[in-house]
């Protein structure tokens, strides 16, 4: 091949040679400060004279650049030349045999497919930072060359950029830890097992985001509050990595210690915004914090932010709670508020962030639809409907955001089941006849459940002191209500009053004093609480003997 005819239609040779041809300078004229031509020169040291680039055949340019050159012609890619730095590369390659053959290095990078792409098109072609047969990475650019006679080529071009390369990958491997380091701090402040309360059947599930910045600030918990009532949290720390991480686990450990005083939502949550500007006050972050009664069947909750819960009834019906929302924690100077929603037999709840919902593409509020649109077709067990979620949503391993979901069941119980739930309530208006009434109604309530006389004579005693302390620093009107589960009797007493009551030691000569202490002897556990409205309860549990 005539690499003359070949190098004068590489690109930019013809300007060159236009721009030469027009900036010439007259002999006449080299002297009124213009810079000469370059020019061969005898050097007076004897040097051998080097010749000016714009004089040098396009060949010996290419044999002095650093970079690989190739150049190959025709639809099978015959090699019309490649340079020193390419031999020096990958050997000795024979000029006129097809680049399959010849360039085994370019095919192995899947470069010969590329070199059609850039016969058909006319136009330029770039492989980034691709690694070669001899260790070292390299940018190939394939550009079309045309010749007259000889049909079309491509001169392909490989930059090294080694050095490049391996600071993108010590880059990626810098990534890649401090994305390890922060899923095992997120995975291990979440929590390892969840608590299962007795009415209540709940699963969750995390999935980290596939790159570091969406690792970490998704969190979920299940606390049991006593009394049958469970907490329900979830929340999301406004940032990625092991920062986020450690601040969702500062506010879920909080988050445990609040639930443990028995408030009610909106004033735990009034209790994390002001510790969340402690920690951090550029940190913000949204959480739901909801309760679930089994006695009134009622989820009550409060929201900072976050995103509405779901919840199906037993027909189907999705409803979305949107209202009351405050703002995030750790913007201070709000006051939320609790609202509730029906969470009777048969029904589900779903508690998520918004990794699940949430598309760049999309609007929030269709993403929020369309889960309400899988909630409502999803039956199973939590966690098959945690999975079913997940999967509706699309997400793959490389989600740029990581995502939390907490499902809860209210099953409907009957039958044989049924028999081991059971409720039982009596109106107390006060008077002398108030505990001779409740210890009656209370064994013969327990009569009726077949309890062992032991545990009927515990629950009726604790009945007694619970209904006494209530006459005695309570006001009416007063309510004794008795449960069972599968597992454990809760007696439970409320009044109008919300002074709450605290166990002391008293002395031999006090008259009073000693009901709270005998009800926290003989119990498993007991406790109280403020009731919305005004007054209190007084609970306490016996675990069942396991059959």
């Amino acid at each position: 091949m005539n690499f003359t005819r070949w190098s004068a239609r590489l690109p930019g040779t013809q300007r060159r040679a236009a721009a030469r041809t027009e900036h010439a300078v007259p002999p006449d004229r080299r002297g009124e400060g213009s810079v000469p031509a370059a020019r061969a020169e005898q050097l007076t040291d004897g040097a051998i004279p080097v010749p000016p680039v714009d004089e040098l055949a396009a060949r010996e340019v290419l044999d002095r650049v650093p970079a690989l050159v190739a150049l190959v012609h025709g639809s099978d890619h015959r090699i019309a030349y490649v340079n020193d730095a390419y031999v020096a590369a990958f050997g000795v390659r024979s000029p006129g045999e097809p680049a399959r053959e010849a360039l085994p290095e370019l095919a192995e990078l899947g470069l010969l497919p590329l070199l059609d792409q850039v016969l058909r098109s006319g136009k330029p072609r770039t492989l980034k930072s691709r690694k070669a047969v001899d260790g070292r990475s390299y940018t190939f650019t394939c550009t079309p060359a045309a010749e007259n006679g000889d049909g079309a080529g491509v001169l392909v071009f490989a930059t090294d950029v080694t050095d490049h390369a391996e600071a993108a990958e010590r880059l990626r491997a810098s990534e890649r830890r401090q994305r390890e380091t922060a899923v095992t701090l997120q995975c291990s402040l979440l929590p390892q097992e969840l608590e299962q309360p007795d009415d209540l059947r709940i699963a969750a599930t995390y999935q980290p985001g596939g790159t570091e910045a969406a690792v970490g600030g998704d969190w979920y918990d299940v606390i049991t509050l006593g009394g049958g009532r469970t907490a329900l949290v979830i929340g999301d720390v406004m940032g990625r990595g092991v920062r986020a991480a450690a601040v969702m686990g500062q506010l879920r450990t909080a988050v445990r210690a609040y639930a443990r005083l028995d408030l009610p939502p909106h004033e735990v949550l009034q209790l994390l915004d002001g510790l969340a500007t402690e920690i951090d006050a550029n940190q913000i972050a949204t959480c739901a914090y909801a309760v679930h009664d089994p006695n009134e069947g009622r989820l009550v909750y409060a929201s900072a932010g976050h995103l509405p819960i779901l919840v199906r009834d037993e027909s189907g019906t999705v409803l979305r709670t949107d209202e009351p929302t405050g703002p995030p924690l750790g913007t201070g100077g709000w006051i939320h508020a609790s609202g509730s929603v029906p969470l009777g037999p048969g029904s589900t709840a779903v508690l998520y962030t918004d990794g699940l919902v949430e598309r760049r593409d999309a609007d929030l509020d269709e993403g929020i639809a369309a889960l309400e649109h899988a909630l409502a077709g999803a039956t199973g067990t939590p966690q098959v409907i945690c999975d079913r979620l997940v999967r509706s949503a699309g997400l793959t391993a490389d989600h740029d955001d990581d995502v939390a979901v907490l499902v809860l069941q209210h099953p409907a119980r009957t039958g044989a089941d049924g028999e081991l739930f059971r409720n039982a309530a009596l109106e107390l208006l006060g008077g002398m006849e108030a505990a001779p009434r409740a210890r009656a109604f209370a064994s013969g309530v327990l009569t009726s459940w077949r309890f062992p006389a032991d545990l009927h004579d515990l629950g009726v005693l604790a009945a007694s002191e619970l209904v006494a302390n209530s006459l005695q620093h309570g006001t009416p009107p007063m309510r004794l209500r008795l449960r069972r589960t599968d597992r454990r009797l809760i007696v439970e007493v409320t009044d109008g009053d919300d002074h709450l009551p605290r166990r002391r030691r008293a002395e031999p000569g006090d008259e009073s004093g000693r009901g709270i202490a005998i009800v926290a002897t003989i119990a498993s556990t007991w406790g109280s609480r403020r009731t919305p409205g005004g007054g209190k309860a007084v609970w306490c549990e016996f675990l069942l003997p396991r059959p």
